[in-house]
């Protein structure tokens, strides 16, 4: 079984491998690692504890996770923290379908 979790409009699964292409490293904004930043309240999906790096993922819109250690939390103001162990995952932005098109999900 594969470790899936979501947190408000984002999505996190484990990978079996790191994938061998990644684009630039994320760079941490006032001591967080944001994962999302919310449209409508502008709460953030974050982590906080070092040890943890987040890349681009090559032609998408994805985030590659990389946590060492012994792992790190994920954060946000209006959703219970997440605990993610030490691993390498894939992080995406959950969609909606609407009759106008399917859009990212705003939190």
């Amino acid at each position: 079984m594969t470790f899936q979790v979501r947190q408000g409009d984002v999505f996190i699964e484990r990978l079996g491998d790191r994938p061998e292409a990644v684009g630039a490293e994320i760079e941490r904004d006032n001591g967080r690692l944001l994962l999302a930043l919310g449209e409508a309240t502008g709460h953030a999906h974050a982590i906080l504890e070092q040890g943890v790096s987040l890349f681009i993922l090559p032609e998408t819109d994805d985030r590659l996770l990389l946590v060492s250690g012994s792992g790190a939390r994920l954060v946000h103001e209006e959703h219970a923290p997440i605990s993610l162990p030490a691993g390498s995952y894939v992080v995406r932005r959950q969609v909606e379908y609407s009759p106008e098109a399917i859009r990212p999900v705003a939190d």
